[in-house]
């Protein structure tokens, strides 16, 4: 039998040296930065997630922040009239596309920049338990980043700051850098590191650099490398061809790379987010060696019509929540 490798205290739950309310978070880019600026476009934020306390999770994380703002594949606009609708809409669909299962997203890391974040959002989500994600192109980009977080946010403010380095919407090789961050970018942290993993990667390999650099935790896993085409004529359907696959399709590749991971010796404690909709998902992850779990697009998206029934859609998600939150894991059995 396997102890588990964190405990309770009176501020929440512990994994290492990361604190959270609970054993239940929500995933990156979803929630946009916790907080919505416009009532007709709450840009970033599920309509679902407007009807769940978000200060009740075990952190709440954020849209992946860059050091400048960056447009991505869509826009970092969030004061749209109501007859510029049909036109935000139709660039949604570009960015945003359903499939079997699933959904296939090519946002880009569409952000407002580190700076505004922290000016603009951050002091309205201090009710929070925040991770935020950070990504970049380079070592310095990351440092650049991890320090106005260490300026703005005093030591344990946030539960952890996240490295997305593993993003499939940006055209960018992160193999080439990701031992640089961890050198560079990781010791400089004043707050808890996350390593965010790739199941098309190494992730085994990434896992093992992580735990030497003195990563806290890790993020298992990234959105898997998809295509979506349009039948009739054969063109992409997301501005950038390919994106990122999230959603229930998704669920056995998450729970497979958790237990690879466990049963390769790798013991930092993991946050595992892949298709999570009931509380049965998390116990499968919970199982197969995840210290937390996280809610991403199985939960958050839905159709337009089916927006609708958010605030149905959010009661399921408060029943998770409570049910998560009274969880204490039990050995896990090995064989």
């Amino acid at each position: 039998m396997l102890r588990t490798r964190d405990d309770h205290d009176q501020d929440g739950v512990r994994l290492g040296d990361i604190v959270l309310r609970n054993r239940l978070v929500t995933s990156s880019s979803l929630l946009g930065y916790g907080v919505a600026n416009s009532p007709l476009v709450p840009y970033g934020m599920s309509p679902v997630s407007m009807f769940v306390p978000l200060e009740e999770f075990g952190a709440v994380t954020t849209r992946t922040l860059t050091t400048e703002p960056r447009e991505g594949h869509f826009s970092i606009r969030d004061d749209y009239r109501l007859g510029e609708l049909p036109g935000l809409l139709k660039r949604y669909g570009r960015v945003l596309r359903g499939t079997d299962g699933g959904w296939v997203n090519a946002f880009g890391w569409c952000n407002v920049g580190i700076e505004a974040y922290l000016r603009d959002y951050y002091p309205r989500t201090r009710d929070q338990r925040t991770i935020i994600s950070l990504g970049g192109f380079s070592a310095e980009e990351f440092v650049t980043l991890v320090d106005r977080v260490n300026a703005a946010v005093p030591a344990g403010e946030i539960a952890a700051v996240e490295l997305n380095v593993s993003c499939h919407n940006v055209n960018f090789d992160f193999s080439t850098i990701l031992q640089d961050v961890l050198d560079e970018a990781v010791p400089r942290s004043d707050h808890p590191v996350i390593l965010k993993l790739s199941p098309d990667n190494d992730y085994l390999r990434n896992a093992r650099q992580a735990a030497k650099a003195g990563v806290s935790a890790l993020t298992a896993i990234n959105t898997v490398k998809a295509l979506r085409l349009d039948p009739r004529t054969g063109e992409p359907l997301l501005a950038n061809r390919y994106g990122g696959l999230s959603g229930r399709a998704i669920k056995p590749i998450g729970l497979r790379v958790v237990s690879e991971l466990r049963e390769a010796g790798v013991t930092l404690p993991i946050i595992a987010t892949g298709g999570i909709r009931t509380v049965d998902d998390c116990r499968e992850y919970f199982w197969a060696g995840a210290d937390a779990v996280s809610l991403g697009s199985a939960v958050w998206l839905a159709s337009y019509p089916g927006y609708a029934l958010a605030p149905l859609r959010a009661l399921h998600v408060r029943r998770v929540l409570r049910a998560v939150s009274r969880y204490s894991p039990h050995p896990r059995a090995v064989g």
